[in-house]
Parts: C-alpha cells; structure tokens; sequence
C-alpha cells in the first residue's frame, strides 16, 4: 500500500494548492504569480504541473506542495502533512513510539493541556454563564475548544506528570512558571481561549480572568515558546484563511472576543493580534493571501493611538488599507451583541485610511491655519507611504479639493515629510517568516529582473538543446527591447554563472518539446515589465513638469505616455488570443 505522502500526491495536484494560496496566471506550459517568499512587484515565480513543482528565479524557492505549505503557513512537515491530508480525505495513522522529538511532545502536552481545560470548563457554571452573557453559542464554544483553568496552583502541572510530562517540558511549553525556589501552573482561574497554528494545532494560551482582581492582569498570554512565535501567529487564521482568499480581504480586530463574535455572526475572514502588537510579520502573513485589509480597532483616543503604527506598517507594506468606524463606547463584540447587523453595516462602510483622516481632521479642526498644520502633521505622514505614485497623486488632489489648500503647497509639504524606515522593517518580516535563500552578491544577475535571468537561461538551454533553433532572432528580440549593457552582461558572464541560469531553467522546461514558444511567451513578459517601469518613470516625469508648470515638457511626456500604453494594450490583446 502506498505511504500518506504518495496518496496526497496522487490525489492532489500543485497547481490546485498553491493556486488555493496565489494568483496564479498561465504562462506557456506553465503558471506563474508574485513570489509569497520575497517582495517582488513582478512574477518570478514558476509552477510546473507536469513535474509538481515549484521554483522562484527571484529568490530560488522551491519544492513540492509539502515544501510549498510548510514555508507558506509556517509549519513543520508533520502540520503540512496533516493539513494537506485533510485537504485530500487520507486518514493519517502515526505508529506509536516511545522515542517521540522535543518538539512532537510539545505538540502533545498543548492538546493535552487545552483537552483538560475544556474539561474543566464542562464543570464550571460561572465560566459558562460569564460566556452566555457575552453572546458566546454553546457551539462557538466548543469549535474554538474553550476552556477554563482551575484556581488550584498545581491541577494542571500534577495532571500532565502523571500521563508522564517533566516539569521542563510543561516550563518549556510556557504552562508552568518558577519563581526562586517555587514553580507552579502559569494559567488559573481564567477562562482559556487557546491560540492555532495554520494546521489548527494549540501552541498558546490565553487567558482571561474570571474573577475579578485588581492585583492580575485581566489578560494573560503565553510566553513565546518553540511553538508560539508571537509576531507570526494571528488568533483564528487557521479557520480564516480560506475565506481571506476567498474574499479578497481580510478583517482584522483586537482581541478574542472580538473575533469569536464576528466569526459567529458569519464574518469568517476576520483575525486577531489577540493583545499582541502588530507587527510586520503579521500584515505579511495576510498579504500573502490578499492586499486589502479593514482595521477594525477601538474608537477611543489610546486605541487610536495605538493603531497608528499598524496603519502605517501595512501601507508601507503596499497593502490596501480601510478603517472601520466603530460607534463610541463600543468594540465589535459589544455591537455584535447588540446588534449583528450594525457590524455587517460598519464593514460595509469603510473608507481608506487617508479618507478616514481627512474626514477625522475637519470635524475636528475649523481653523484654516490649523487646519493645514494637522492635514501636514497627521495625514500627510501617511500619504509618504502609499506605494504607487498614481494614488499618491488621487490623495494629494482629494486633500486640495477638501481642505481648500493648494494642490502645489501639499506637494510641497508631502516632499518634506520625515522617511520612516518602514520599507525595510517589512523587507525583513519576509526573511524572518519566509524560506531563508542564499544569496549571491556576485553574480550580476542579483543586480537584474529575474524574469531578464530566464529568459536568458532558457535561451541558452535552447542552444544546447534545440541546435535547429534560430536562437539569434531571440537574441536580436531581447536586444531591442533591453539596454545595451544589459546585453553585453548577458554574452559576457562567466561560465558558472551561465551554467546557474541553465540550470534554473531546466527545473521548469527540460521537458518541454516548443523550448522557443516557451522563449517568445517570456520576451513578450520581458517586454512588457520594461513598458510598465517606463510607464511609471513617465508618470514622475509628467506630475512634475505639471506641478511645475512646464507645459512644453509634460506635452512631449504625455505622448510618449501614449505610446507605451498603446503598446501595452496590444501585448495584452496578444496574450487574450493565446488564451
């Protein structure tokens, strides 16, 4: 009988999975998309559904689904085995061993731990009775696996030794705490909601207390462990995700409550940072599956404040940002509660960051000299970060036109705005929570676009394969619509180098039979990510000839502007045929 693995693969193509995850858009015998591993505004990442295979000539990820959900969701094999299982209908039957990894048993003592809690949570009507009037079902209840820690200092570390756990193992898991010479359960007297990884394991806890003190804190978290990494785990994306690509959007709020009742009341694309900050890494996570993102976080001046940062972290990662105007004194769980389609109408009526702002600063300042101190202190900030320079353009004419101040004077202001090192904070969420690749800084094609580096190496997989191949037209072709030193990079570099790219391309086309219909389909890409760079370097050029009133110069910059588009429209009326 064949092995889990050889059954998942049978019954599940790559293509299938990772376009579950991508975009993805078919390219010759192949599809393509955005790399989820690296930043990248073009597609350089390649899968093959003849070999079940993936491959990125921008940053060298790849693999098969296993790999491509492991580094994806940011699981062991044994999550990704059990993820891609359910997917496929495999039953998974793991012998049993008394030899188990550090790490599976920390797997096992969170089960164990979050089985016991909901035990306890059977027996306990005041948990149950704080969670009704909440507006908790019996259901959500038990889906989420809610639970409830016991007062007693050692019920739990006393339970765990005897199915045989060491008191380090229950330290290292983050359910038991010391304190000099005394150690004792970290969680009691709170209700647990336990956090998932992306396969829908417990790695975390957290726990809020029942009774009320004002010596605890209301909140308590776990530690970050081997398992629970906090800057990389959302509450609640394990059961999001799906509707996030689904829907194009995701909906993010604060704390557990607020996702277990937006989930209840049907919005299943809604995730928590469940009192953790936003970081990088989070937005990261969620981009992956969709650029546009509604924050819905407390109205009041501290989460306002609090919110900032995220606001300006998931613009400076490119993504779409709207803000949900919560009605005062309320955060979502209390306005499901009163009313769930008062929530439906809040998410339907979000506005863009920078909208919410502007709208936030007139109602708030009448002042007209005020009024341009707060839009350069409190909006334009934001606007610096908006990644394309066309919106930019939108929000600085929408600013003019709302606030009577000259489009000229908010540019100028918009030139001086302090730059955040932002840019670089999400470069590095993709290096912490993506596949690590070696680098090398010598080969000059690190300097260049990757889709240039295919096209090279399947140029030269072609003269080594195909000698009947007019291999010199497709040169003549790369040629005209590249630089010239470009050109000359491609002709001289070393052998290594050369023997890097063929290599790169035969993971996808060695066995493809039209290796110079493959070649045509990547120069017509080339072609057209050259136009589009050009396009968006004409655009610069033409807002500042008309910001500076230099007619003559935007006048030849807006036909050349024509031009591009016009060819533009024809490559893609090229690509529509073929499909």
């Amino acid at each position: 009988m064949s092995s889990p693995v050889e059954q998942i693969k049978e019954k599940l193509s790559i293509v299938d999975i990772v376009g579950s995850y991508l975009k993805l858009e078919k390219s010759g015998a192949n599809f393509k998309a955005k790399c989820p591993f690296h930043n990248e505004k073009s597609p350089s990442f390649y899968v093959s559904p003849d070999k079940n295979y993936y491959y990125c000539f921008g940053c060298g990820a790849k693999g098969d689904i296993f790999t491509f959900v492991q580094e994806f969701e940011g699981l062991d094999f044994r999550g990704a085995l059990k993820l891609l299982a359910d997917k496929a209908g495999v039953q998974l039957v793991f012998e049993r061993s008394e030899v188990k990894d550090s790490r599976d048993r920390l797997y096992q003592i969170m089960e164990e731990a979050t089985t016991f809690f909901q035990k306890k949570f059977g027996v306990n009507a005041e948990a149950k009775e704080y969670l009704s009037k909440r507006g908790l079902t019996d259901k959500t209840i038990a889906d989420w696996r809610i639970g409830f820690a016991p007062e007693a200092w050692r019920e739990l570390s006393d339970y765990l030794k005897r199915l045989g756990y060491s008191e380090m193992e229950m330290e290292t898991a983050g359910l038991y705490k010391r304190n000099g010479e005394t150690a004792y359960d970290r969680f009691r007297g709170r209700i647990i909601f336990p956090i998932f990884d992306s396969a829908g394991r417990p790695v975390a806890f957290s726990g809020r207390i029942l009774k009320k003190d004002d010596t605890a804190a209301k909140y308590l978290n776990s530690p970050e462990t081997p398992l629970f990494i906090k800057s990389e785990i959302l509450y609640g994306f394990d059961r999001a995700k799906t509707a996030i690509r689904k829907f194009d959007y995701s909906v993010l709020v604060e704390g557990q409550m607020d996702l277990l009742m937006s989930h209840q009341a049907g919005f299943v694309n809604t995730v928590a940072s469940s009192g953790t900050a936003l970081t990088s890494e989070h937005l990261h996570i969620l981009k992956r599956l969709s650029n546009r993102v509604i924050m819905a976080f407390d109205s009041d001046n501290a989460g306002m404040k609090a919110s900032m940062r995220a606001w300006k972290l998931a613009l400076a990662a490119g993504m779409e940002v709207k803000i949900a105007q919560i009605p005062e004194g309320f955060d979502p769980a209390d306005l499901i509660l009163k009313n769930k389609d008062e929530w439906k109408e809040v998410l339907k009526n979000t506005h863009h960051l920078v909208d919410f702002l502007l709208s936030k600063v007139k109602k708030t300042v009448t002042d007209e000299r005020k009024l341009a101190i707060a839009v350069r202190d409190e909006i334009l900030p934001f606007v610096a970060l908006i990644e394309s320079s066309m919106e930019k353009a939108h929000y600085v004419s929408r600013i003019a036109h709302e606030t009577g101040i000259k489009e000229e004077a908010v540019y100028e202001d918009l030139k001086k705005v302090p730059k955040e090192d932002l840019k670089s904070t999400i470069e590095d969420s993709y290096t912490r929570s993506s596949v690590v690749v070696k680098k090398d800084t010598a080969n000059v094609f690190a300097r260049r676009d990757s889709i240039n580096k295919r096209v090279c190496g399947l140029l030269y997989l072609i003269e080594n394969k195909s000698p009947s191949a007019d291999v010199a037209k497709l040169w003549d072709k790369i040629k005209a619509i590249t630089s010239t030193e470009e050109y000359e990079l491609y002709k001289n570099i070393s052998p290594e180098e050369k023997n890097d790219v063929i290599f790169q391309a035969e993971v996808l086309y060695q066995d493809i039979k039209d290796l110079d219909k493959e070649a045509e389909i990547l120069i017509e890409e080339l072609e057209e990510e050259s136009l589009k760079k050009k396009f968006d370097t004409l655009m610069k050029q033409l807002t500042y000839a008309e910001n500076n009133k230099q007619e003559a110069e935007a006048s030849e910059v807006l036909k050349q502007c024509n031009e591009v588009s016009k060819r533009l429209n024809e490559l893609k009326q090229v690509k529509s045929k073929k499909k």
